[in-house]
């Protein structure tokens, strides 16, 4: 046990030393990569939002070290833009407030910006920051792809055509029936990328901040060096210690998704989803369901494919270039050649099939969905379920069968007060339950349907 933490304590001080050295505190304000002004606006409105604070707390809400805090400070009282209170009983240090003045300029920086956080990064640094914390730079073994899917009833085959692929640094096309596993299997990936990286709070894109961190997709590690900002040790505190982004979006992805969004009522920018998920995994999952064609969708990837560069705008003829360092993987029920052609395929190195299950793997994953139920396994119902129910329904083995199926059983069992028993009556009434039942014309004119589509 102890040397499970004493290895744990190591790990955490390679990190915090290796993050200090990616990202130093800033000891002045030309370290931090943004002028005066900039920290001034961003002060300016903390103070208003706030009403009155201390310098540790203003150095709290812009992340920034105490040194740094009343330089700006100073020049804010040499410009009149705040005035000193005498300390109280509850606060240590002298507080500040603002002037008119002050409030006229928050009112201005408001109107420019809605931001209200800790002080951005310049864009440069957050282009070199995301180099040289590449998911590409983590490299995928045969040994750590078994260990990752052990869990997982896979094909040896088709799991050594996935690790080449991770590896490649390149996009990767996942396609096969529906239920084949294709979503729970990329899923998995995350295993294997298990790794902290730093991500800032904002960054800054011309005098525009734009938020990078979303609650929402990326979790922060427990991090001291963030509770100490005042400390002259650890990294820089306008980055979060988070685990590798994992983004994943399914039918509900717009273009506008893919894109800076301005939100006008708040005046803020939203990044893009692939600049969320930088440094990790994006998994756009169901292609073809979206709302916009898939031509669209697959057009928007070209570029960033071939350079590794993003080029978003901010509206107004101003665009800037961010790095476009993910695992990306877009998995399919439908043909990809009916999705893009094969100009497009080209560009995406790893074309992979889920195919159905065989009988030996069909019979490994009903035995683990009977074992996680806490139904008996039992051989003459999965041979009546394999010979009478698949082979005269004409239905592949899929993964998500044993799952769905026994679900259906067990809901009836509870419902008659039975014990959770398989039985051909059963499994023939969870069937029934489950498929959707078509003669063979209303068969036909589905897929005469579908085709038009």
């Amino acid at each position: 046990m102890n040397s499970n933490l004493d290895f744990a304590q190591q790990r955490d001080d390679y990190l915090a030393h290796a993050f200090a050295k990616l990202a130093p505190r800033p000891k002045r304000i030309a370290d931090t990569g943004l002028s005066r002004a900039a920290i001034t606006d961003l002060a300016v409105k903390h103070l208003f939002d706030a009403g009155v604070l201390t310098v540790s707390e203003l150095s709290r809400k812009l992340a920034l070290s105490g040194g740094i805090v009343e330089d700006v400070l100073l020049f804010m009282r040499q410009e009149a833009l705040v005035e000193v209170l005498a300390a109280n009983s509850h606060d240590a240090g002298l507080r500040h407030k603002l002037t008119d003045r002050g409030r006229v300029q928050a009112h201005d920086a408001f109107s420019r910006s809605g931001y209200l956080g800790p002080a951005p990064i310049p864009l440069s640094a957050y282009s070199a920051l995301v180099a040289a914390q590449s998911v590409h730079d983590h490299k995928v073994t045969r040994d750590a792809m078994r260990a990752a899917l052990a869990d997982v009833v896979i094909a040896e085959d088709v799991v050594d055509q996935l690790g080449p692929a991770l590896n490649s640094g390149r996009a990767i096309f996942v396609y096969g029936p529906a239920g084949a596993g294709k979503t729970y299997i990329t899923q998995r990936f995350t295993r294997l990328f298990q790794s902290e990286v730093l991500l800032p709070h904002a960054v800054m894109v011309g005098d525009h901040p734009v938020p990078v961190f979303d609650p929402a997709i990326h979790r922060v590690c427990d991090d001291a060096n963030a509770r100490g900002i005042l400390l002259d040790q650890g990294h820089d505190p306008r980055y979060l210690r988070v685990e590798r982004p994992v983004v994943i979006t399914g039918g509900e992805l717009t273009i506008d998704m893919l894109q800076m969004q301005f939100d006008p009522h708040t005046r803020t920018y939203k990044p893009p989803l692939q600049m969320l998920a930088n440094n990790g995994i994006f998994i756009i999952d169901d292609m073809g369901r979206q709302q916009a064609s898939p031509y669209e969708i697959f057009n928007r990837w070209i570029i960033p494919m071939e350079d590794r560069k993003d080029y978003l705008s901010l509206g107004g003829g101003r665009h800037f270039s961010v790095p476009f360092d993910v695992v990306l993987v877009f998995t399919t029920n439908m043909n990809p050649l009916e999705l893009a052609d094969e100009a497009f395929l080209r560009r995406i190195g790893y074309k992979i099939e889920f195919p159905a299950l065989n009988r030996d793997q069909y019979l490994s994953v009903w035995r683990k969905e009977c074992e996680r139920r806490g139904v008996p396994f039992d051989d003459v119902s999965f041979a009546f379920l394999v010979d009478e129910l698949h082979a005269s329904n004409n239905v592949p083995f899929l993964p998500c069968h044993p799952r769905d199926l026994l679900g259906i059983a067990v809901d009836r069992a509870k419902y008659l007060q039975e014990p959770k028993r398989l039985s051909a009556e059963s499994l023939r009434w969870a069937w029934k339950n489950y498929f959707v039942a078509l003669d063979q014309d209303e068969v036909d004119a589905a897929a005469k349907q579908r085709g038009q589509r």
